[in-house]
């Protein structure tokens, strides 16, 4: 087994980034032993888009969105996402 070397104390986080971006995890980690988890807590990142849409639809968006309490945007997003997962899956059976 490597012997691994040890990792400093750094005075800042832009310091540790240096850091890392310049040296070799491995050197300092086994990531043999490594456990993998779900940060399901973080935020992801977003971007803002600009989008055209009808009159109508956008209304029949917020309808939707206020049945289910919902703001309109979001209801959205939950779409989209239903539907990119459903064509990913697709993609990913052929």
């Amino acid at each position: 087994m490597k012997e691994l070397k040890k990792i400093p104390v750094f005075r800042t986080e832009a310091e540790e980034r240096e850091f890392w971006r310049t040296h070799d995890s491995s050197d300092y980690l086994s990531w043999e032993d490594a456990i993998e988890i779900t940060l399901s807590k973080l935020k992801p990142s977003t971007k803002t888009i600009s989008l055209r849409l009808p009159e109508s639809m956008i209304e029949e968006l917020k309808i939707l969105a206020n049945k289910r309490d919902i703001p309109y945007q979001s209801l959205l997003k939950v779409f989209l996402a239903e539907r990119l997962k459903a064509e990913m899956d697709g993609i990913r059976s052929i």
